[in-house]
């Protein structure tokens, strides 16, 4: 197959879809004395201001260093400004914090990049810009988002579907495809924009090179840089050239004289004010675009070709239909492979849009923070507050990467756990991809030298839930299906540095040293009561179910790693060992905390709960019911009999500690009860706590919506949960969809929505529950129905929930494009799938991120039949030849 042997060859991955979408109101981007990022850069600023650390564009591509870009601008001749960038809410103008306002569409795309496709939906009528900011700012917490499609805009079908496709003929030959669709019935003007830019790397102060473009044929222009293969830029239609520099027009934004006579925002001057003063007339600079000027007749369709080559052609549309055609071929086939199992056409399309969701959003990331806190020699010296404005301990962080990021507006910066998510969806069609990234964090220039992984740009030392090694390993296994060989480099070489990041949490996170973990808010934003990062006025500490659990995953995630690694170098049997007690111990302080004995489990609920500890040693309950109490299941390996006794040392001394210490296995583990088939159970959870746990969780009055579980039981829509302590009175309610909170900026919200993330690792706790327990282990499903199914069966049966919030319903609806016909009949919009951030915990309508196909991407892998018991993590049996030791031979 095609698409997968080039795959390997990373010289076809240099140049991608790694454009942010917003590069505006970002941390690196922010020179502020008061760390104001928001409004430090704006999006009608961006226009006009020459970015430090990155680009953005609409549709855009770029090499892997971001040194030449791509990108696509429009106008309608009725906007205010050429749409250069996609439009938003700051996290201060919406009702529920920072919102896209634009519609477009991931539809295709494959590893190498070597064909891709999106849609960009862009009105005829003048944008609503300063409505969409209005009706928003007047909109209170209980109302939902004002959206673009509230205004009216598409009302009367006066828009274009503008389709960006590029396939590539070789590694630095791209051709791209404009397909416009007018889809009214009246003619309408367009201008489009096919524009090519440097980044710029001349202006701070380190090397004054800078590279030119420069008019060549007619239909060409040519492009010169030291270090970028591509040469020419070719359009096929004739068309204006416009030429400018990507330069910060000072005099516009700060009212000072302009340093450079051309600006960035020349093109956009010359095109809507006719200013041709602000275009070189020398056709050269550092920003340049040819200018389309058409009119669409009412429903018909255009298509304009462009070619970025590192030849030079006479005729470089010759073979262009011919090399688009092999390559949305080659992606056809690439897919059918990965697809095979699915037979539903409608869950190919949707797993496939996932895929291209997930390679769309990889982008250039480039931070450098020991730069970013100095200032650049160039530059005017940030004000001295920077010196401990966020992130200044983390001057070791030097970012130079590609990274797949949650949303390329909303989160155009990584966030460590969202990123391991990804990697699953990732190992599936590209597993080279996925181990890259996950090896990326721990390397010198990300990982903190005391072993904390950075969270994201908006604070580093935030701490994210430690899903890491999980995801390590998970990827792993898969790869090693899909290639039949174990990569033990990879998986050494993370699991090293995952012991310095363990260490991190045992010394930063336990601070009574007692293996209850305070990790405070773990990605689980304002689920609390209160925020769980702050400090308790009486000294009083809580005690987290799910910060102690996320422990016992890790530790229970690195004892497995190692055994694996000791099947081939006999070392690792130790650390087997070591994170097998400790898993024991952190297993032993979550049901007997401190002198008294206290457990998080509470035997009256039975339910997992916080506690608040004081300082004279009491401990209460906050028994709210929520996603907290149900994290614990997560805790849980089995190991085949085969393994073990592959493992003598390992096996002596856990046979030791279970002689000598009964009373930790009789609180956590199975181990000396097999399963079936000589199976070992290690688990926070023994069968009663299980059951009663999932006996909550399945029940549709409380966690379990048609879509999926809940994060907070339902039962406390009717009646909130309060609490008074200190003389505050905290109330939390159930509320399905957006947040009525401002805690953590307002469109972050736990308190009742389906989210991705703690689905999908549920499902994948009870396929590991059911690898031990026998078929015959049932529990009721839904609560209360009379149905029991066993926990296999359970897992398919959440899964399918999931998927139902973008499958065709029995009246041909997707649940996540919620209350609007036209998303819901309209053949140009029903087939195309946005994967929200998270999902209404009732009727299943998209909230918050609409393109976060990043942990949401996580539906391509519930979509994809089982590959084998190798994923979650099971021993295959190995020949005598396997277990030679090629980490040591290496």
């Amino acid at each position: 197959m095609v698409e997968k042997s080039r795959i390997p060859d990373i010289s076809w991955k240099k140049w991608g879809p790694y454009v942010s979408n917003r590069e505006w109101g970002l941390v690196r981007e922010d020179y502020s004395a008061n760390g104001d990022a928001w409004n430090y850069t704006t999006h009608d600023s961006a226009e006009a201001k020459t970015y430090r650390w990155g680009e953005e564009g609409i549709c855009g591509i770029c090499d892997d260093k971001q040194l030449l870009v791509f990108s696509l601008g429009v106008w309608n001749k009725k906007d205010k400004m050429v749409k250069e960038r996609f439009f938003g809410l700051t996290n201060g103008q919406g009702n529920h914090g920072e919102d896209v306002k634009e519609y477009y569409y991931y539809l295709d795309n494959v590893p190498t990049h070597s064909y891709m496709k999106m849609l960009y939906k862009y009105p005829q009528n003048a944008f609503p810009y300063e409505e969409l900011l209005q009706k928003n700012a007047e909109a209170g917490k209980q109302n939902p988002e004002f959206e673009l499609i509230d205004t009216g805009i598409f009302d009367q079908n006066e828009y274009f579907d503008i389709f960006i496709e590029y396939a590539k003929a070789s590694q630095e030959d791209i051709l791209v495809k404009i397909t416009v669709v007018n889809r009214s019935s009246n003619d309408a003007p367009l201008i489009l924009l096919p524009t090519i830019w440097f980044r710029n790397t001349w202006s701070w102060g380190y090397d004054g090179y800078k590279p030119q473009l420069s008019s060549g044929s007619e239909n060409g222009m040519m492009i010169d840089h030291r270090e970028v293969g591509i040469k020419n830029f070719y359009a096929k239609n004739s068309s204006t050239k416009a030429f400018c520099e990507n330069e910060t027009n000072v005099k516009k934004l700060y009212l000072q004289p302009n340093l450079a006579k051309f600006c960035k925002d020349g093109i956009n001057d010359f095109v809507v004010n006719g200013n041709s003063s602000a275009i070189n007339a020398e056709e050269k600079g550092t920003k340049a675009s040819f200018i389309i000027d058409e009119t669409i007749s009412g429903n018909s369709t255009r298509v304009f070709e462009f070619r970025l080559s590192d030849q030079s052609f006479d005729e470089p549309f010759r073979d262009f239909d011919e090399i688009f055609n092999l390559r949305q071929k080659e992606a056809d086939d690439f897919y059918a492979d990965i697809q095979k199992g699915i037979s539903s056409d409608d869950e190919k399309l949707v797993q496939r849009q996932a895929f291209a969701g997930m390679l769309w959003s990889k982008q250039f990331y480039h931070y450098n923070v020991e730069k970013w806190l100095k200032g650049d020699p160039a530059e005017i010296r940030p004000p001295k507050s920077r010196e401990e404005i966020r992130n200044f301990d983390w001057k070791n962080f030097n970012a130079f990467d590609i990274i797949s990021m949650p949303d390329k507006w909303e989160y155009p910066w990584f966030a460590t756990w969202d990123l391991a998510f990804h990697t699953i969806s990732f190992s599936l069609m590209d597993p080279d991809f996925a181990k890259q990234q996950l090896k990326l964090l721990t390397l010198e220039w990300f990982m903190h030298p005391n072993g904390q992984l950075p969270a994201y740009e908006w604070n580093f030392s935030d701490v994210n839930p430690p899903v890491h090694a999980w995801a390590a390993f998970r990827v792993f296994k898969i790869d090693e299906k899909l290639n039949g060989k174990p990569d033990l480099e990879f998986l050494e070489g993370v699991y090293q540095k995952l012991l310095m990041t363990f260490t991190w949490w045992v010394n930063k996170k336990d601070s009574n040293g007692n293996n209850i973990f305070e990790g405070g808010f773990l990605g689980l934003d304002n689920i609390g009561v209160f925020d769980r990062n702050m400090d308790l006025p009486n000294g009083e500490r809580l005690e987290q179910a799910d910060g102690t659990s996320w422990m016992a995953i890790f530790a229970l995630n690195m004892m497995r790693i190692a055994m694996e690694l000791a099947l081939y170098n006999k070392v690792y049997e130790e650390l087997a060992t070591k994170f097998f007690e400790h898993f024991l111990s952190i297993a032993d302080a979550l049901d007997n905390m401190g002198e008294s004995n206290f457990s998080l489990w509470d035997d009256e609920d039975e339910f997992f709960y916080d506690a608040l500890s004081a300082e004279d040693g009491t401990n209460i309950f906050l028994r709210i019911r929520t996603i907290v109490g149900l994290i614990p299941m997560f805790a849980v390996e089995v190991i085949e009999d085969e393994i073990v006794e592959k493992l003598p040392r390992f096996k002596e001394r856990m046979d030791w500690v279970l002689e000598n210490k009964p009373e930790l296995a009789a609180l956590v583990s199975h181990w000396q009860v097999k399963g079936s088939e000589s199976k070992h159970l290690l688990s926070l959870l023994r069968g009663h706590r299980l059951k009663k746990l999932l006996e909550r969780m399945l029940d549709e009055k409380a966690f379990l919506s048609d879509f999926g579980i809940r994060a907070l039981s339902k039962e406390y829509e009717a009646n909130p949960f309060t609490l008074k302590l200190n003389n505050i009175d905290y109330s939390v309610k159930y509320l399905p969809a957006e947040s009525d909170s401002g805690m953590f900026g307002g469109n972050s919200n736990w308190r009742g929505p389906i989210w991705f993330p703690v689905n999908s690792l549920i499902i994948e706790s009870l396929q590991r529950f059911f690898f031990y327990y026998s078929p015959d282990f049932k529990v009721e499903c839904p609560t209360g129905s009379g149905n029991y199914l066993n926990l296999d069966e359970i897992a398919d049966f959440l899964s399918k929930r999931l998927a139902s919030l973008f499958l065709k319903d029995e009246n041909g609806k997707r649940p996540f494009n919620g209350q609007y016909p036209r998303f819901q009949e309209d053949v140009n919009f029903k087939d195309y799938i946005l994967f929200y951030e998270y999902f209404h915990g009732d009727s299943g309508r998209g909230v918050g991120a609409s393109h976060q196909t990043g942990w949401t991407g996580i539906i391509a892998k519930l979509l994809q039949p089982r590959l084998s018991k190798l994923e979650i993590g099971e021993a295959q049996t190995k020949s005598p030849e396997a277990q030679k030791n090629p980490i040591q031979k290496n």
